[in-house]
């Protein structure tokens, strides 16, 4: 393996990228946060960031908050959350809190479920968050630039008992492609992109700075948060010397597992929470690698342990296992069942393809879609009078088999809805998996299963950006 230090690197090497991640010993409010509450003021605005690390030049940047990334979101599973997000950019805008099940007003896709806010002007979220775990918010308006120039942040909802861990890390990993000034380059809506990977930027943050290492102790257990809002870098995470178990997805707990193969698979939008026990030697440094694509693999950071000996003589004796959220279980004997296919990309002869929608903010792409689901493209971000491409009556188990006749990865994201992975190319998905991001590799068939019980028009949709905005999207209702 081929394994790049971290450092910025030239716009030749695009994969080849630095990174890094900052650890913190806690994780901070919002400011505007009233004390004791779940009600926060988020403004969307310009802003500046030194995301290349230290001696390079600040990162004009579109930020919540003001910080890359925007601010934690901590909220109360079961308990209101009221955020009132500010405009204040140039342009309109919208947030989706992506992977919280809430009520289909509240989901920030401009048109279909709310009007955009403009600038200047602000609009109240207002919902209850039935699960805990870790979550996120972007725009979902002209989403390829302005997730791109840095709009995203997390969202954790706790707990109601707090888990046994010695501490709670977030590890929020972007891309970006930067150029030789230090700042974020142009050609959003890239047609020839757009038909392939994306947009795969050349540098990788953590909470929003480049790290060469970072702090651990010898005997701790850490909770750590893994959130991917890169627009379309796929991730695959190996740390070295280490056996992370994986006991949520998406915010989702499943059964506590090593991950296949040793790496953990982190599409655009996905997030996974692993417990990690530090049984590594004090005074020694151990890799964090990410060799998702072949011959490019570079080193996100290292583990740096304490010269101080281990915290504790053996792991933690506490259960891996985080308490279920209350997901309704579809009945598999009794569900109906239906057929979703991506089809396009490159060399794919998307010419004859049906297009429904507007392509915003698609500068450079051209004037047809590039790619489909059964055969219909929806461009953008969302709009008024979008037709479903499948109507259900709310209450009845559903099975999708969506199949992915493309020759390109796609992390397929249902909005308001938590989906039960049932089976891959045939073979049944192990560990009770939930997700509301599925990454498909090329030639997928993915079934999942979920009851449509959150009434409302909803997205489904590619989550590499550039593949949304160019076609790879549609509405699904529940009645």
């Amino acid at each position: 393996m081929n394994t790049e230090s971290n450092s910025l690197v030239s716009r030749r090497g695009v994969l080849q990228t630095g990174a890094g991640l900052l650890l913190a010993t806690a994780l901070p409010p919002l400011p505007g946060r009233a004390a004791g509450s779940s009600e926060y003021r988020i403004a969307a605005a310009p802003a500046s960031a030194r995301l290349a690390g230290v001696g390079r030049p600040e990162t004009d940047v579109w930020a919540y908050g003001g910080t890359i990334p925007g601010s934690l979101v901590r909220l109360r599973q079961g308990e209101k959350a009221r955020l009132v997000v500010e405009n204040q950019l140039n342009q309109e805008t919208t947030v989706h809190w992506h992977g919280i099940r809430l009520p289909n007003a509240m989901d920030g896709v401009p048109g279909l479920t709310q009007p955009p806010i403009r600038p200047g002007d602000s609009f109240v979220y207002e919902f209850t968050p039935p699960d805990a775990g870790t979550f996120w918010y972007h725009p979902h308006a002209n989403s390829l630039e302005q997730l791109g120039r840095g709009l995203s942040g997390a969202v954790i909802v706790e707990e109601r008992e707090p888990v046994a861990v010695d501490r709670d890390l977030l590890w929020f990993l972007t891309d970006w492609r930067l150029n030789e000034e230090g700042g974020i380059g142009s050609g959003f809506g890239n047609r020839m992109e757009a038909s392939m990977s994306g947009r795969v930027g050349n540098t990788v943050t953590l909470n929003g700075r480049v790290s060469e290492a970072e702090a651990v102790r010898a005997g701790e257990r850490i909770r750590l948060r893994l959130a991917n809002g890169s627009l379309a870098r796929i991730m695959a995470l190996r740390f070295e010397g280490h056996r992370p178990v994986i006991v949520a997805i998406d915010g989702q707990p499943c059964d506590p597992h090593e991950p296949e193969g040793g790496r953990i698979l982190l599409g655009p939008a996905m997030r996974v929470d692993v417990m990690l026990d530090m049984h590594g030697e004090p005074g020694r440094r151990y890799g964090v690698v990410d060799d998702f694509y072949e011959g490019l693999s570079y080193r996100l950071t290292q583990l740096a342990y304490d010269e101080r000996p281990p915290i504790r003589a053996h792991p933690l004796d506490a259960p891996l296992e985080l308490p279920r959220n209350p997901l309704p279980e579809p009945d598999l004997a009794a569900t109906e069942r239906h057929d979703l296919t991506l089809q396009g990309g490159m060399m794919s002869g998307m010419g004859g393809m049906q297009g429904a929608g507007m392509m915003h903010g698609m500068t450079g792409m051209g004037r047809g879609p590039v790619w489909a689901i059964n055969g219909v493209s929806m461009m953008g971000d969302g709009h008024a009078g979008m037709e479903p491409a499948l109507t259900f009556q709310r209450g009845r188990s559903v099975a999708l088999a969506i199949r992915n006749e493309t020759a390109w990865w796609h992390p397929m994201h249902f909005h308001g809805h938590s989906l039960r992975v049932l089976s891959r190319n045939d073979k049944p998905v192990p560990h009770r998996q939930w997700q509301d991001t599925v990454l498909m590799a090329p030639k997928d068939v993915v079934e999942v299963g979920f009851i449509a019980d959150n009434p409302g028009d909803w997205m489904l949709h590619c989550h590499v950006m550039d593949h949304q905005m160019a076609g790879l999207m549609t509405v699904l209702r529940v009645a």
